[in-house]
């Protein structure tokens, strides 16, 4: 794959990746009411806010060259959670999509997270 448009792939589905995070933290911040009513669904309405930083603290983790490592712990172990959490209640899988994206970025961005070769 040419250098120029691995580069390009990688800063498209990087910022997708991380930009769907934070608007979903945004969103949980400002207390949106769909929002509000799926977590209130599941019986985590109360920690809107709390997830809303956390996604938002895990997703600048991840964007930073430094810490991708561990933003993309972070965010994988959060969105294990809200998919088991989708699981057990029979909602839908809204955290699959930005779990895929988050995966493919970290492959395409640093290798060195998945697998080391020493």
């Amino acid at each position: 794959m040419n250098a120029n448009i691995k580069k390009i792939l990688t800063i498209i589905v990087t910022m997708l990746a991380a930009g769907m995070v934070i608007l979903s933290g945004v969103l949980k911040l400002t207390q949106s009411a769909q929002i509000l009513e799926t977590l209130n669904k599941v019986g985590v309405g109360q920690y809107a806010i709390l997830l809303g930083c956390m996604e938002i603290g895990f997703a600048l983790l991840f964007l930073y060259p430094k810490t991708i490592k561990l933003g993309f712990i972070l965010l994988s172990c959060y969105f294990a959670g809200a998919i088991a959490t989708e699981l057990s209640h029979g909602t839908p899988f809204n955290a699959v999509l930005p779990m895929v994206l988050i995966w493919i970025s970290a492959f395409l961005r640093d290798r060195s997270v998945f697998l080391t070769w020493e």
